[in-house]
């Protein structure tokens, strides 16, 4: 009986908790997502945006809070090319959260995924160190669709954020003006049990990427290996 009590004890333990769990599935959602359309490189993003870009974040399954006011409020995962210029390989993922108003395309609260490239160093570092108002704190602009035709408008090289939204199976650019950008720490201790900011997690190194995050970090510096 004791060494059956000891075993299902052990076996409890290793099994993640919820939230813990929780974190793990939105890594994994958002792998999903920017997989499938970097697999589409004609309806997704230009590769050269990704290769210049020095932070990537992805929003799986955005929906509308049920509050008749249009609020919104997404969980998200944050990766960015380690070391001081932004220019290594690609970081353990941080947690993110992204609230604002409606975003004003999601019908019949259809759930909608988000991908931001954060362009700039200035920009990298702003979202990591506070939280950002899209269009205030940061520039953002919604970003071209396609390989290459529409990615060097003045409007692209300009802003410090580029923005887009797949829905029901459209993928289009996207402002996000006037929604909020932040780092989520509960999320980041559930995912890697210790409370952790963006900056410890991107900059610092003080944790490895966890087995759910793999998948992503993977995909990352096989598509997009160096910056350009």
């Amino acid at each position: 009986m004791k060494r059956w009590f000891s075993v299902a004890l052990s076996v409890c333990f290793a099994l993640p908790l919820p939230a813990q769990h929780k974190e793990q599935e939105r890594l994994k959602e958002s792998y999903e997502v920017l997989e499938e359309l970097i697999a589409t490189p004609d309806k997704g993003i230009p590769r050269n945006l990704l290769d210049k870009s020095d932070c990537v974040v992805v929003f799986p399954s955005v929906k509308k809070a049920a509050f008749g006011v249009g609020a919104s409020y997404g969980r998200g995962v944050m990766s960015c090319r380690s070391g001081e210029n932004f220019r290594g390989t690609w970081s353990a993922p941080a947690m993110f959260a992204l609230e604002g108003g409606s975003f004003g395309f999601q019908i019949g609260g259809q759930a909608t995924d988000f991908v931001l490239l954060i362009m700039n160093q200035k920009g990298a570092r702003s979202v990591m160190s506070s939280k950002v108002k899209l269009g205030a704190d940061a520039s953002i602009a919604g970003g071209p669709v396609g390989r290459t035709t529409s990615a060097e408008t003045d409007i692209v090289m300009k802003a410090e954020i580029l923005s887009w939204s797949r829905n029901r199976g459209v993928f289009a650019g996207i402002s996000l003006d006037g929604s909020t950008l932040r780092c989520n720490h509960e999320a980041n201790k559930n995912l890697y049990g210790k409370d952790l900011n963006a900056e410890q997690i991107i900059l610092q190194s003080e944790v490895k990427t966890p087995p759910a995050g793999q998948q992503l970090i993977a995909l990352l510096n096989k598509v997009s290996p160096k910056h350009a």
